[in-house]
This record gives structure tokens, sequence and C-alpha cells, in this order.
């Protein structure tokens, strides 16, 4: 059975695997969709940039590096490293918590629930670290929203290329493929 079948029906997470210790510098894959994959983020490009911004505000002042990130309508993903995951998750807590009751408002939907657990996953090696990376940038390429990495304005992979380079994110790219990472847990179509 599907396991986010099988979590849905059983009225369970659908992404909550065991938090780390979040202890030292370490770098993670973090991610949270909205419940049952809606699109509350995209209800419009304005929302979609004000979340971005909230995002990207939410990290720096957790004080973490963001090296890679990405939202689209229904979820996020950012590859971070930070000395205080747990906090880090507090923090997106609450700006979920935020953003809920600020598009619950707009929307007329007091009382709706609007996100799942934040979810995170440690980088375990380079390999990891680069795969991740390609992964949260081709993003809106995999989903269909639009042919290039450039092309999606709610992502770092625009400024991602013009630091590396063409050639040099190409060479990331070959070594380091995405492939099938996230298969079967993270492949809702919009």
């Amino acid at each position: 059975m599907d396991l986010l079948k099988w979590r849905k029906e059983n009225h369970q997470q659908w992404h909550r695997p065991q938090h780390r210790s979040g202890e030292g510098d370490d770098c993670y894959h973090i991610t949270a969709a909205c419940y049952e994959h809606a699109p509350f983020i995209g209800d419009s490009p304005e929302r979609m940039q004000d979340f971005a911004s909230a995002l990207i505000e939410t990290f720096m002042n957790a004080v973490a590096k963001i090296h890679a990130w990405c939202v689209l309508p229904n979820h996020y993903h950012v590859l971070a490293q930070t000395r205080g995951l747990h906090e880090m998750c507090d923090a997106l807590g609450r700006l979920h918590g935020r953003m809920s009751f600020r598009w619950n408002g707009q929307d007329n939907a007091r009382g709706r629930k609007t996100w799942c657990g934040v979810v995170d996953r440690f980088i375990r090696s380079e390999r990891h670290f680069w795969a991740t990376l390609n992964y949260i940038h081709h993003k809106p390429v995999r989903h269909g929203y639009v042919e290039g990495w450039t092309d999606w304005p709610y992502s770092s992979a625009k400024n991602y290329l013009e630091v590396v380079g063409r050639d040099e994110a190409a060479r990331v790219w070959r070594e380091f493929p995405g492939g099938d990472y996230g298969e079967g847990w993270d492949d809702a179509k919009l």
C-alpha cells in the first residue's frame, strides 16, 4: 500500500520522521507540505512571494545558512546549515501559524488546517548534499510549472547559477543527479 495513502487513511502525519538532536553545525533538508497537499501557498503570485520572503527571513533570524530553497504552491524545501535544529523547527512552526491565520482570514476559512509538520533530513555526505541541492532546484521543472530552473521566481536556482556558472552547475547536475530522490513521498501532482 502506498505510504501516503496509508498515513492519510489512518489519520497520521504524512511526513513525520524523528528529528535529530540538532547539536553541532549540521546541514539538513527541511520541508513542509500544506495539509493534504492543498495549494494554500499558491493562491496567488503575491502570496507565493510573501511566503518565500517570510521563509527566508525565518531561516536568517534562526542563524541558519541557506544553501538552496524552493517554494511551490503546496510545499517547500530548504537545504540549510544550522546549529539549532529544534529552534529552527520551532521558528518554522510559528511561521506556519502566522501564515495559517493570515491565509484562513483572507480565504474566509477560520479553523481550517493548513500545514503538516516540518520534516528534517540530516545531510550525510557530500553526494547527499549536492543531490539534495539539485533536487530542490529541479522541483518546479519536475512538477511541470516551468521548463528551466531560472524560470521559477520562488527559488534560489537563479542565484545559484549566477554564483557558480552554468558550466559548474551542469557538472554538479551530471555528477550528483537528483534522479528518483524523494520518489514515492513527494510526487503529488497539482
